[in-house]
């Protein structure tokens, strides 16, 4: 439904939907009153989305000329909010290419307004001189303005929300540490915004007059450095003040190490945000509130967005995350069709129990795994296997959970995705770790012939070449101890739920 001038909402197209700020975006966007399709790789990871009954999916990918025509068809407006970062040497003509795919098919299609979530980059220095992330933000901008289709490119430095990767990479570095030894670029003046402001103005974006083709820097009212971050979350957490000295030594390269050592961000994503900060990025105008007024209390002040994202986390309202999106190279393929499998060797581990609760109570149990909850066995393997994971450059375990009691299809949790959950019977994870093959965790409750509660568990692996096959039997000797464990202490806490002695 095009608006017509009768204040009808518009047909927006959503990429990125999978991602942090597309899955606070989608449900904007349908409470103003817009009917949205979402462009996705994988579509089954928006299923659970509270909003997902209400937006249209189809599937395909920004580089595919193909499915991008057929994803524009009848939209208006066209917001662009996907990235090849971290893909490897080649991410910036991934972008490219994925950019002019995309300027391409919507003049094609008569798109009336591409919106595009940028960066902020800083003033007077050349662009050869940026990093990689801050560079190919600023092309995949100007692709999109020289589309011949009008656009607004939305520029912003540190988003600060629940589960931004900003955010936590800030939180954890604060909570973690009173004492820091940190790099130069905790000194850098930078210019933090809220991310519901960044939500406002990209909804308010799709409504633009048609003459307005042009980037607009987003920020909140405060001007900081990331050591004035770092004290002032310090002040709003109530936690003691930390003693912050910065040193010279530290590299990008060195820093996303250390980033990656104490937070949940991983260093391939550590990297871009911490190179981003080695120079100065302060808004150089608001000019956007002349198309998307600032409402009363708007940009949101920096202690009042770390007040409300800290107030989410606490309250497990975390809508998503930075990992929400798979992380580039993860694997992506579905769990091959078992037993009939004509793809090659399939290493398969099972164990089967009886349990003394109610299938509700063990699938409570299955479904809150991980996070702060553990794995149910050798807590120190679990930890040995995040770190080596960390050191080879993979996600670790740290990720953690979005929820601590919910999982939805296409959550990250610690080192695995969810590949499929049926609520009440099946959770399957597939695995985002570092390994030489594919690997699959399944997880069911169900009852038996007799009605008794039976819990069933299912590892698999998919070994990529010698290396892989060698894997798998070198962990073979620890699978009795890792996932026989993890089964038995399952069915154990399931039956010590309160419920089993009598509780509703």
């Amino acid at each position: 439904m095009s608006d017509d001038g009768t204040g009808a909402g518009l047909r927006c197209l959503v990429t990125g939907a999978s991602g942090y700020i597309g899955g606070r975006l989608v449900p904007e966007l349908l409470t103003a009153g817009h009917r949205v399709r979402c462009l996705a790789r994988s579509p089954h990871k928006l299923r659970d989305h509270p909003w997902a009954r209400d937006a249209e999916v189809v599937r395909g990918d920004v580089t595919d000329a193909e499915a991008v025509a057929r994803a524009m068809q009848d939209v208006d407006v066209a917001y662009y909010l996907v990235h090849a970062l971290g893909t490897g040497s080649t991410f910036e003509e991934t972008d490219r290419r994925a950019a002019r795919v995309f300027a391409e098919q919507a003049r094609a299609a008569g798109v009336r307004r591409l919106v595009f979530l940028g960066a902020l980059t800083p003033s007077g220095v050349p662009e050869r001189e940026l990093s990689p992330h801050l560079r190919s933000r600023a092309e995949v901008g100007r692709i999109l303005l020289s589309s011949g289709v009008p656009t607004t490119v939305l520029r912003a430095a540190v988003v600060i929300g629940s589960g931004s990767a900003s955010f936590e990479m800030l939180r954890y570095l604060t909570e973690r540490l009173p004492v820091m030894v940190t790099p130069s670029w905790v000194r850098t003046r930078i210019q933090p915004v809220a991310v519901r402001d960044v939500l406002r103005a990209l909804v308010g974006s799709a409504r633009m007059p048609d003459d307005v083709n042009r980037a607009f820097d987003l920020g909140g009212p405060d001007v900081l450095t990331y050591r004035d971050m770092m004290v002032r979350y310090a002040e709003v957490a109530e936690l003691p003040r930390r003693l912050i000295v910065p040193v010279p030594v530290l590299t990008p390269r060195l820093s996303s190490y250390w980033v990656g050592l104490v937070t949940p961000v991983p260093p391939s994503i550590a990297r871009p945000l911490t190179e981003s900060l080695r120079h100065e990025v302060v808004c150089r105008e608001h000019d956007i509130a002349r198309y998307v007024p600032d409402p009363p209390g708007s940009p949101l002040p920096f202690d009042e967005a770390v007040r409300l994202a800290l107030r989410r986390v606490r309250d497990a309202d975390v809508a998503t995350r930075w990992s929400s999106a798979s992380p580039p190279g993860a694997p992506s393929d579905p769990l091959p069709t078992d037993p009939d499998w004509a793809g090659g060797s399939l290493y398969t581990d099972r164990r089967a129990l009886l349990v003394d609760a109610p299938p509700e109570a063990l699938w409570r149990v299955i479904e809150g795994i991980g996070g702060d909850n553990g794995w149910y066995s050798f807590p120190l393997a679990w930890a040995v296997r995040g770190w080596l994971d960390r050191l080879v450059g993979g996600v670790g375990l740290r990720r953690g959970r979005r929820d601590a009691a919910r999982l939805r299809a296409g959550d990250s949790l610690d080192f695995w995705r969810v590949e499929e959950i049926l609520p009440g019977r099946l959770l399957r994870l597939r695995a985002e770790m570092r390994l030489p093959g594919l690997a699959w965790l399944e997880m069911y409750a169900g009852t038996d012939d007799d009605g008794r509660t039976r819990y069933r568990q299912r590892a698999l692996f998919h070994p990529h070449g010698l290396l892989g096959h060698a894997y798998w039997w070198s962990v073979w000797p620890f699978h009795a101890v890792v996932f026989g464990g993890m089964a038995r202490n399952i069915a154990k806490a399931a039956a010590r739920a309160p419920h089993v002695q009598g509780a509703p």
